[in-house]
C-alpha cells in the first residue's frame, strides 16, 4: 500500500521532533510502561490533528501544544495514569563513582521537586527549560504571557522552597 505525501510529511516531521515527545512523556509519566502508553496516544493524537495543521505555527509548537494537552487530558481522565514511586526508595547510580556526585545529587533534588508541581506548572517549567520563548509558551499552552511570567516567578520560588524542603528531609 502506497504513503499518501501527507503520511510521508507527518512521519518526517515526527522523526524530527520525536525527542519533544519523549520530554514531554517523561514530565508526566513516570515508568516505561507509562511513558510508552502516553508516547503513543500522543501520536495517535497528532495524527488525528494532523489534517488541521496549517501551519500558522511552528510545527513544533504545535506538537508540543497537542502532546501536553493529551498528557494532562490523560491525567485528568484517569487519575491513576501515572505510576507514583518515591524517587528516594531508588537505588542511586553507582556505575561511576568519579562522576560529580553533588551535582547529580541537585539534579535528582530538582527532579523531585519538579514532580510535586502541578500539571500546568510542569509544562511551563518544562518549556523554560528549553529556553523556549514566552510567545512560544503561548501559543503552546494558550495562557498569555504577562500570566507566564507570574506563574514562572511563582514557580521558581516553589522550587526554591521545595528544594530547601527536600534538603532537610522534609
Amino acid at each position: 500500500m502506497q504513503k499518501t505525501e501527507a503520511e510521508k510529511e507527518f512521519e518526517k516531521q515526527i522523526r524530527e521532533y520525536e525527542l519533544l515527545i519523549h520530554k514531554v512523556c517523561r514530565i508526566y509519566a513516570y515508568s516505561n510502561a507509562d511513558r510508552q502508553d502516553l508516547f503513543q496516544e500522543i501520536l495517535i493524537q497528532l495524527w488525528k490533528a494532523y489534517p488541521k495543521f496549517k501551519g500558522d505555527s511552528k510545527f513544533s509548537t504545535w506538537l508540543y501544544r497537542v502532546a501536553i494537552n493529551t498528557a494532562i487530558s490523560g491525567l485528568r481522565k484517569k487519575k491513576d495514569f501515572i505510576t507514583s514511586y518515591e524517587p528516594a526508595s531508588l537505588p542511586d547510580n553507582i556505575t561511576d563513582h568519579n562522576s560529580n556526585q553533588a551535582a547529580e545529587e541537585r539534579l535528582q533534588q530538582l527532579h523531585r521537586s519538579i514532580d510535586q508541581l502541578n500539571q500546568v506548572e510542569k509544562a511551563i517549567v518544562m518549556l523554560y527549560m528549553e529556553d523556549r520563548s514566552y510567545e512560544e509558551m503561548e501559543d503552546i499552552l494558550g495562557i498569555g504571557q504577562g500570566s507566564l511570567r507570574v506563574k514562572m516567578n511563582r514557580i521558581k520560588e516553589k522550587l526554591r522552597q521545595l528544594t530547601k524542603s527536600n534538603d532537610y528531609g522534609t
